[in-house]
């Protein structure tokens, strides 16, 4: 069985998010997504609220996982999980010097653990939970941010904004 762990912060869970975890399932015959929680980052929503939306956001299926890990190295969790793969969305240049820097390290750590990268669609490629938190607040707002996430998560943050 092929298992791949997508982590992130998920705060909150965009719809590039979603794309990349229908783009796991059709790759992989496990994949779990794992919150992961930074201990320098300010998160908006508690681990518990990110797998909360989560759920709310994916259709059940056996063959997917959300999880979360704390305090720990991704390469780790996902050698503990007996996953064979990591996968990471690469959206900008940015993106790829950070991660080609983490797959690296990563292999250094586990070499068994093969990172996997994925391009989103145009239209999601500058989408990101940094940005959506900006969006929040000036008039109008809502007509904006409602096509970057998922309905439970424009749900969240509309009832968080009131």
């Amino acid at each position: 069985m092929r298992t791949a762990v997508y982590a992130g912060s998920f705060d909150p869970p965009t719809n590039g998010h979603l794309w990349m975890i229908e783009r796991g399932l059709e790759m992989f015959d496990k994949l779990i997504v794992a919150i992961g929680n930074n201990p320098s980052k300010h998160y908006s929503f508690s681990v518990e609220k990110r797998i909360a939306l989560l759920r709310a956001s994916v259709p059940s299926c056996e063959r997917l996982t959300i999880a979360h890990f704390d305090n720990r190295y991704l390469v780790d969790y996902a050698m503990t999980m007996g996953a064979e793969s990591i996968l990471r969305g690469i959206r900008s240049p940015d993106d790829y010097e950070y991660e080609r820097v983490m797959r690296h390290i990563n292999a250094d750590m586990a070499p068994t653990i093969t990172t996997v990268f994925l391009m989103p669609p145009r239209e999601m490629a500058e989408v990101s939970s940094s940005m959506v938190k900006s969006l929040i607040g000036p008039e109008g707002w809502e007509d904006i941010v409602r096509r970057y996430v998922p309905i439970p998560v424009f749900d969240a943050l509309s009832h968080d904004t009131k």
